[in-house]
């Protein structure tokens, strides 16, 4: 597994990197026999440290965590603990995936645009219909079940997933709805 590891103007020792690697893979190793890659990012909030992981599986499932506390190694601890109550809840679906795939997920590049939010001001025409673009990047849509979004916008704590149905290759959208069930938009 590759590690990424980083510091938001926080210098990351070789102690720590060490730690990380340790613990991270163990966790890894426990759930999910595969992962590709970790990016784990530290930071400082007000008195305390944030550390965020995410793991890359070659199941094309994304796993993300977030722990916070005021030494870096509890922050990471926090964080490692997350991230395995998160693959434990999923294990049997990872397994049960997995065998059924027997190459890699497919992802394909796309657009993905960031729009400046209403300046609030009512009864005003805009000069243009054209909406102003703040943020432009490139995202990945994987081709997966639908089974498969679902638990990727789960992991991923995310409230919509744009995928490919490897069903039929057409786009398929996941959404979480206000009365906490999962919506699927699959247009024909």
């Amino acid at each position: 597994m590759r590690y990424q590891i980083s510091g938001k103007q926080i210098d990351i020792g070789e102690a720590l990197q060490t730690h990380v690697k340790g613990e991270l893979g163990e966790v890894m190793e426990k759930y999910s026999q595969r992962p590709t890659d970790a990016h784990i990012v530290f930071s400082r909030d007000a008195h305390n440290h944030v550390c965020e992981a995410t793991v890359h599986l070659s199941s094309g499932l994304t796993a993300q965590a977030k722990g916070q506390a005021p030494d870096i190694y509890a922050a990471f601890d926090t964080c490692a603990e997350r991230m395995d109550k998160q693959l434990r809840r999923y294990k049997r679906r990872l397994k049960d995936h997995h065998r059924e795939r027997l190459v890699p997920v497919e992802f394909a590049g796309a657009p993905s645009y960031i729009l400046a939010a209403d300046d609030g001001s009512e009864g005003e025409e805009p000069d243009s219909l054209q909406p102003m673009i703040i943020a432009e990047m490139e995202t990945r849509i994987p081709s997966i079940s639908v089974g498969e979004a679902v638990m990727q916008m789960e992991l991923g704590h995310s409230d919509v997933l744009v995928f490919r149905n490897e069903r039929h290759g057409r786009l398929n959208v996941v959404h979480k709805r206000e009365d906490g069930n999962i919506g699927w938009i699959d247009p024909e």
